[in-house]
């Protein structure tokens, strides 16, 4: 589990929740059915206008995405490549089609296959780059999801405030009524305003951290392959590709 995307929701929801009990509301007031309905429904809704609908279905695995945390040990990888790479200075580029089923990386494994194939170097880097370039797609597309649910969702609050105000106000007569109606009605934007801000918007900055994380990887396996089809020295790619972490980072694993 991802622990920072569950206690960044537990603070958020928490601290909305709290204030308001501690101002004398109660919680029963906020739970209004028709404006989560019209809030909820209605910012789905709008949203899946907005993109086609083998996306809609990738819905459950980009939340699971959010609450995993994937473990990338960016240390190992780079031994990995190093000790790959002193393999085939001593036995030869061809030797490692051996080592390819040890590699469990998928990419990984297609560089080096490219790499003992016989492919250039400048084509090596092509390839994998059109399909980081791809990879960069699929993730803007869970985060672009998240990021137009957060748009839509503070409008869908105020047309079921504008909504309550023109029930409250058709019942004039009973003023304790209205009074209640009133309140009622911006229930729907605290709904609409607190859902995009505590819900979809972080979530969307989420998927684009995470695959931040995840394309610094690709491109250490990307220029890890391209030095060691270019037969350098294992120490200088080490050195090379140690440049991409943090210098707190550079003794030991990132997970």
């Amino acid at each position: 589990m991802d622990i920072t995307t569950l206690l960044g929701l537990t603070v958020g929801i928490g601290a909305v929740i709290v204030s308001f009990l501690m101002e004398g509301g109660r919680l029963s007031s906020l739970i209004q059915a028709p404006a989560m309905i019209l809030v909820i429904c209605g910012t789905l809704g709008a949203t899946i206008v907005t993109i086609p609908f083998v996306e809609l279905k990738s819905l459950p695995k980009l939340i699971g995405i959010v609450l995993t945390d994937k473990k990338l040990n960016f240390q190992q990888l780079i031994d990995l490549i190093c000790d790959l790479a002193y393999k085939s200075r001593k036995n030869g580029l061809l030797s490692l089609e051996n080592e390819l089923p040890n590699v469990k990386d998928s990419f990984l494994k297609k560089a080096l296959q490219l790499s003992i194939d016989g492919f250039e170097t400048n084509k090596i880097r092509e390839i994998l780059e059109i399909e980081m370039a791809y990879i960069e797609e699929r993730h803007k597309v869970g985060a672009a999801f998240f990021q137009k649910l957060g748009g839509f969702s503070p409008t869908f609050g105020i047309i079921g405030t504008v909504l309550g105000l023109i029930h409250a106000l058709g019942n004039m007569e009973n003023a304790a009524g209205m009074a209640s109606a009133i309140a009622a009605a911006f229930i729907a934007t605290l709904w609409g305003v607190a859902l995009a801000n505590i819900i979809y918007l972080p979530i969307s900055d989420k998927l684009k951290a995470k695959h931040q994380y995840e394309a610094l990887y690709l491109d250490i396996i990307c220029e890890g392959v391209i030095c060691l089809s270019m037969g350098d020295n294992p120490r200088v790619i080490r050195m090379k590709l140690v440049s991409f972490l943090l210098p707190n980072k550079r003794s030991d694993g990132i997970s």
